[in-house]
Protein backbone atom coordinates (compact mmCIF):
# COMPACT_ATOMS: atom_id res chain seq x y z
CA UNK A 1 0.00 0.00 0.00
CA UNK A 2 1.49 3.30 -1.04
CA UNK A 3 -0.24 6.71 0.53
CA UNK A 4 -0.67 9.36 -1.76
CA UNK A 5 0.87 12.33 -0.42
CA UNK A 6 -0.90 15.62 -0.71
CA UNK A 7 1.59 17.53 1.08
CA UNK A 8 4.27 17.03 -0.63
CA UNK A 9 2.72 16.82 -4.24
CA UNK A 10 1.14 20.57 -3.44
CA UNK A 11 4.86 21.55 -2.22
CA UNK A 12 5.88 20.51 -5.62
CA UNK A 13 3.38 22.31 -7.56
CA UNK A 14 3.95 25.42 -4.97
CA UNK A 15 7.69 25.12 -6.06
CA UNK A 16 6.66 25.68 -9.92
CA UNK A 17 4.30 28.22 -9.41
CA UNK A 18 6.65 30.02 -7.54
CA UNK A 19 9.18 29.69 -10.52
CA UNK A 20 6.51 30.77 -12.88
CA UNK A 21 5.56 34.07 -10.84
CA UNK A 22 8.84 35.40 -10.66
CA UNK A 23 9.37 35.03 -13.74
CA UNK A 24 6.35 36.67 -15.56
CA UNK A 25 6.76 40.21 -16.94
CA UNK A 26 4.47 43.26 -15.01
CA UNK A 27 2.24 43.25 -12.14
CA UNK A 28 2.07 39.97 -9.58
CA UNK A 29 -1.27 37.86 -10.19
CA UNK A 30 -3.84 38.74 -7.75
CA UNK A 31 -6.26 37.21 -5.93
CA UNK A 32 -9.16 38.55 -4.08
CA UNK A 33 -10.27 36.80 -1.41
CA UNK A 34 -14.12 37.65 -0.15
CA UNK A 35 -14.95 36.04 3.74
CA UNK A 36 -18.50 36.58 4.93
CA UNK A 37 -18.75 35.97 8.55
CA UNK A 38 -16.48 34.59 11.14
CA UNK A 39 -17.49 30.54 10.56
CA UNK A 40 -13.97 28.84 11.96
CA UNK A 41 -13.23 27.06 9.43
CA UNK A 42 -13.68 29.36 7.06
CA UNK A 43 -11.12 32.01 8.96
CA UNK A 44 -8.89 29.10 8.38
CA UNK A 45 -9.18 27.99 5.05
CA UNK A 46 -8.49 31.83 3.97
CA UNK A 47 -5.19 32.37 5.83
CA UNK A 48 -3.81 29.29 4.26
CA UNK A 49 -4.69 30.67 0.87
CA UNK A 50 -3.71 33.79 1.94
CA UNK A 51 -0.69 32.15 3.03
CA UNK A 52 0.36 30.14 0.12
CA UNK A 53 -0.36 33.20 -2.20
CA UNK A 54 2.55 35.13 -0.37
CA UNK A 55 5.09 31.79 -0.65
CA UNK A 56 4.19 31.76 -4.20
CA UNK A 57 4.38 35.87 -4.92
CA UNK A 58 1.07 36.54 -5.40
CA UNK A 59 -1.09 39.32 -4.23
CA UNK A 60 -3.75 38.92 -1.89
CA UNK A 61 -6.63 41.55 -1.21
CA UNK A 62 -8.37 39.87 1.53
CA UNK A 63 -12.21 41.11 2.17
CA UNK A 64 -13.89 40.56 5.23
CA UNK A 65 -17.81 41.74 4.61
CA UNK A 66 -20.32 41.29 8.16
CA UNK A 67 -22.36 38.60 8.08
CA UNK A 68 -25.25 40.82 7.76
CA UNK A 69 -24.28 41.88 3.71
CA UNK A 70 -27.26 41.67 2.25
CA UNK A 71 -26.59 39.63 -1.39
CA UNK A 72 -27.55 43.24 -3.07
CA UNK A 73 -24.54 44.70 -1.27
CA UNK A 74 -22.40 41.17 -2.04
CA UNK A 75 -23.12 41.50 -5.83
CA UNK A 76 -22.24 45.22 -6.07
CA UNK A 77 -18.91 44.29 -4.30
CA UNK A 78 -18.52 41.28 -6.63
CA UNK A 79 -19.45 44.01 -9.64
CA UNK A 80 -16.29 46.38 -8.22
CA UNK A 81 -13.80 43.54 -8.38
CA UNK A 82 -14.75 42.27 -11.59
CA UNK A 83 -14.88 45.28 -13.38
CA UNK A 84 -10.98 46.02 -11.42
CA UNK A 85 -8.01 45.63 -13.79
CA UNK A 86 -6.05 44.60 -10.96
CA UNK A 87 -7.57 41.81 -9.69
CA UNK A 88 -7.02 38.64 -11.75
CA UNK A 89 -9.18 36.04 -9.73
CA UNK A 90 -12.30 36.19 -7.24
CA UNK A 91 -12.65 33.36 -4.72
CA UNK A 92 -15.93 33.93 -2.45
CA UNK A 93 -15.29 31.23 0.39
CA UNK A 94 -18.25 29.21 1.16
CA UNK A 95 -20.20 28.50 3.42
CA UNK A 96 -22.14 31.32 2.94
CA UNK A 97 -24.80 33.22 5.43
CA UNK A 98 -28.17 31.11 5.01
CA UNK A 99 -29.82 34.20 3.93
CA UNK A 100 -27.80 34.75 0.83
CA UNK A 101 -28.02 31.98 -2.50
CA UNK A 102 -24.09 30.86 -3.11
CA UNK A 103 -24.95 29.48 -6.72
CA UNK A 104 -26.11 32.95 -7.84
CA UNK A 105 -23.23 34.38 -5.96
CA UNK A 106 -20.83 31.51 -7.84
CA UNK A 107 -22.60 32.49 -11.09
CA UNK A 108 -21.84 36.68 -10.26
CA UNK A 109 -18.24 36.62 -10.50
CA UNK A 110 -16.82 36.89 -13.99
CA UNK A 111 -15.87 33.74 -16.13
CA UNK A 112 -12.56 34.94 -16.32
CA UNK A 113 -11.96 36.02 -12.66
CA UNK A 114 -13.49 32.37 -11.52
CA UNK A 115 -10.59 30.79 -10.44
CA UNK A 116 -12.52 28.80 -7.90
CA UNK A 117 -14.47 27.21 -11.00
CA UNK A 118 -18.22 26.99 -9.80
CA UNK A 119 -19.70 29.78 -12.68
CA UNK A 120 -21.61 28.25 -14.90
CA UNK A 121 -19.63 28.93 -18.17
CA UNK A 122 -16.55 27.65 -16.45
CA UNK A 123 -18.33 23.95 -15.24
CA UNK A 124 -19.82 24.34 -19.32
CA UNK A 125 -15.62 24.70 -20.13
CA UNK A 126 -15.21 21.77 -18.04
CA UNK A 127 -18.19 19.58 -20.21
CA UNK A 128 -16.93 20.34 -23.15
CA UNK A 129 -13.24 20.00 -22.92
CA UNK A 130 -12.02 23.35 -23.14
CA UNK A 131 -9.20 24.48 -21.67
CA UNK A 132 -9.92 28.12 -21.53
CA UNK A 133 -11.75 27.91 -18.52
CA UNK A 134 -11.23 27.31 -14.86
CA UNK A 135 -11.68 23.76 -13.14
CA UNK A 136 -12.67 23.69 -9.96
CA UNK A 137 -9.64 23.54 -7.43
CA UNK A 138 -10.75 19.94 -5.56
CA UNK A 139 -11.29 18.07 -8.48
CA UNK A 140 -8.57 19.50 -10.49
CA UNK A 141 -6.09 18.91 -7.22
CA UNK A 142 -7.86 15.22 -7.46
CA UNK A 143 -6.83 14.74 -11.15
CA UNK A 144 -3.29 15.90 -10.36
CA UNK A 145 -2.72 13.83 -7.12
CA UNK A 146 -3.39 10.76 -10.12
CA UNK A 147 -1.30 12.34 -12.25
CA UNK A 148 1.54 12.81 -10.17
CA UNK A 149 1.12 9.38 -8.77
CA UNK A 150 1.40 7.84 -11.89
CA UNK A 151 -1.85 6.05 -11.64
CA UNK A 152 -3.55 6.46 -16.05
CA UNK A 153 -7.39 6.51 -15.76
CA UNK A 154 -7.37 5.43 -19.19
CA UNK A 155 -10.08 2.04 -19.41
CA UNK A 156 -10.19 2.36 -15.56
CA UNK A 157 -13.48 2.53 -13.76
CA UNK A 158 -13.80 5.04 -11.54
CA UNK A 159 -16.52 5.24 -9.27
CA UNK A 160 -17.13 8.89 -7.77
CA UNK A 161 -19.38 9.19 -4.02
CA UNK A 162 -20.81 12.16 -4.06
CA UNK A 163 -22.70 13.99 -6.49
CA UNK A 164 -21.88 17.73 -5.37
CA UNK A 165 -21.33 20.83 -7.81
CA UNK A 166 -18.30 21.51 -5.66
CA UNK A 167 -16.62 17.87 -6.03
CA UNK A 168 -18.50 14.96 -7.42
CA UNK A 169 -19.99 16.45 -10.88
CA UNK A 170 -16.85 17.94 -12.34
CA UNK A 171 -14.12 15.30 -10.92
CA UNK A 172 -16.40 12.81 -12.80
CA UNK A 173 -16.71 14.64 -16.10
CA UNK A 174 -12.85 15.41 -15.68
CA UNK A 175 -12.68 11.38 -15.34
CA UNK A 176 -14.04 11.33 -18.31
CA UNK A 177 -12.12 13.46 -20.81
CA UNK A 178 -10.63 12.18 -23.91
CA UNK A 179 -7.39 13.73 -22.82
CA UNK A 180 -4.01 12.03 -21.24
CA UNK A 181 -4.62 11.11 -18.04
CA UNK A 182 -8.51 10.50 -18.15
CA UNK A 183 -10.81 8.30 -20.22
CA UNK A 184 -12.28 6.87 -17.53
CA UNK A 185 -15.54 5.17 -17.52
CA UNK A 186 -17.20 6.63 -14.44
CA UNK A 187 -20.01 5.52 -12.54
CA UNK A 188 -21.54 8.51 -10.00
CA UNK A 189 -23.54 7.05 -6.54
CA UNK A 190 -25.15 9.14 -4.31
CA UNK A 191 -27.96 8.86 -1.64
CA UNK A 192 -30.71 6.97 -4.03
CA UNK A 193 -28.44 4.23 -5.26
CA UNK A 194 -29.52 1.20 -4.72
CA UNK A 195 -26.74 -2.00 -4.54
CA UNK A 196 -24.17 1.00 -2.98
CA UNK A 197 -21.36 -1.85 -2.21
CA UNK A 198 -22.17 -4.17 -5.34
CA UNK A 199 -20.92 -0.72 -7.14
CA UNK A 200 -17.94 0.82 -5.04
CA UNK A 201 -16.45 -2.84 -5.14
CA UNK A 202 -16.28 -2.49 -8.91
CA UNK A 203 -14.11 0.14 -8.39
CA UNK A 204 -10.43 0.53 -10.21
CA UNK A 205 -10.09 4.64 -8.30
CA UNK A 206 -13.08 5.24 -6.08
CA UNK A 207 -13.22 9.05 -5.27
CA UNK A 208 -14.62 9.54 -2.09
CA UNK A 209 -16.68 12.98 -1.63
CA UNK A 210 -19.69 12.64 0.54
CA UNK A 211 -19.14 13.61 3.83
CA UNK A 212 -19.93 11.29 6.08
CA UNK A 213 -17.45 10.38 8.43
CA UNK A 214 -15.88 6.83 7.74
CA UNK A 215 -18.68 5.75 5.71
CA UNK A 216 -16.69 3.73 3.25
CA UNK A 217 -15.62 0.32 5.06
CA UNK A 218 -13.60 -2.78 3.56
CA UNK A 219 -16.62 -4.29 2.31
CA UNK A 220 -17.03 -1.59 -0.42
CA UNK A 221 -13.79 -1.90 -1.33
CA UNK A 222 -11.40 -4.42 -3.89
CA UNK A 223 -8.39 -5.38 -3.05
CA UNK A 224 -5.78 -3.02 -5.38
CA UNK A 225 -7.99 -0.17 -5.50
CA UNK A 226 -6.94 3.29 -5.45
CA UNK A 227 -8.75 5.28 -2.75
CA UNK A 228 -9.23 8.82 -3.30
CA UNK A 229 -10.76 10.18 0.41
CA UNK A 230 -12.27 13.86 -0.01
CA UNK A 231 -13.98 13.90 2.87
CA UNK A 232 -13.10 16.44 5.98
CA UNK A 233 -15.21 15.38 9.24
CA UNK A 234 -14.45 16.45 12.68
CA UNK A 235 -15.22 13.52 14.81
CA UNK A 236 -15.95 13.78 18.90
CA UNK A 237 -12.28 12.67 20.43
CA UNK A 238 -12.07 13.02 24.06
CA UNK A 239 -8.72 11.67 23.96
CA UNK A 240 -7.54 15.23 22.07
CA UNK A 241 -6.69 18.64 23.41
CA UNK A 242 -8.87 19.91 20.69
CA UNK A 243 -11.79 17.57 22.00
CA UNK A 244 -11.89 15.98 18.29
CA UNK A 245 -10.51 14.68 15.26
CA UNK A 246 -10.12 14.90 11.68
CA UNK A 247 -11.34 11.68 9.63
CA UNK A 248 -11.95 11.52 5.97
CA UNK A 249 -14.98 9.60 4.14
CA UNK A 250 -13.08 6.29 4.45
CA UNK A 251 -12.75 4.38 7.64
CA UNK A 252 -8.89 4.50 6.75
CA UNK A 253 -7.30 1.93 9.24
CA UNK A 254 -9.22 -0.56 8.01
CA UNK A 255 -9.20 0.23 4.10
CA UNK A 256 -5.76 0.91 3.75
CA UNK A 257 -4.35 -2.63 3.57
CA UNK A 258 -6.90 -3.45 0.88
CA UNK A 259 -5.45 -0.42 -1.14
CA UNK A 260 -2.88 -0.23 -3.77
CA UNK A 261 -2.69 3.69 -3.06
CA UNK A 262 -4.91 5.82 -0.73
CA UNK A 263 -5.15 9.16 0.29
CA UNK A 264 -4.31 10.80 4.03
CA UNK A 265 -7.11 12.97 5.77
CA UNK A 266 -5.17 15.39 6.75
CA UNK A 267 -2.33 15.69 3.80
CA UNK A 268 -4.35 14.62 1.19
CA UNK A 269 -6.54 16.04 -1.21
CA UNK A 270 -6.89 19.42 1.21
CA UNK A 271 -3.67 20.84 0.14
CA UNK A 272 -3.96 20.10 -3.26
CA UNK A 273 -6.84 22.32 -3.25
CA UNK A 274 -5.02 25.18 -2.19
CA UNK A 275 -2.36 24.49 -4.66
CA UNK A 276 -4.77 24.53 -7.30
CA UNK A 277 -6.77 27.50 -7.02
CA UNK A 278 -3.07 29.72 -6.91
CA UNK A 279 -2.56 27.63 -10.30
CA UNK A 280 -5.85 28.87 -11.33
CA UNK A 281 -4.89 32.43 -9.94
CA UNK A 282 -1.26 32.23 -12.16
CA UNK A 283 -3.35 30.93 -15.56
CA UNK A 284 -6.17 34.19 -15.18
CA UNK A 285 -3.24 36.56 -15.35
CA UNK A 286 -1.67 34.91 -18.02
CA UNK A 287 -5.18 34.83 -20.00
CA UNK A 288 -6.05 38.60 -19.28
CA UNK A 289 -2.06 40.17 -20.55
Amino acid sequence: MELIDGNQIAAALIAELKAEVAALPGRKPCIALVRVGEDPASVSYVRKKEKTAAEIGLISRIILPPITITQAELFTLLDELNADPTVDGILVQSPLPKHIDEVAVFRRVAPEKDVDGFNTINLGKVAQEDETGFVACTPAGIMELLSRSGVDLKGKHVVVLGRSLIVGKPVALLALQKKAGANATVTICHSATANLSAITRQADVLIAAIGRPEFVTPDMVKAGAVVIDVGINRVADASKKTGYRLTGDVAFDRVAPLCSKITPVPGGVGPMTVAMLMKNTVKARRLSA
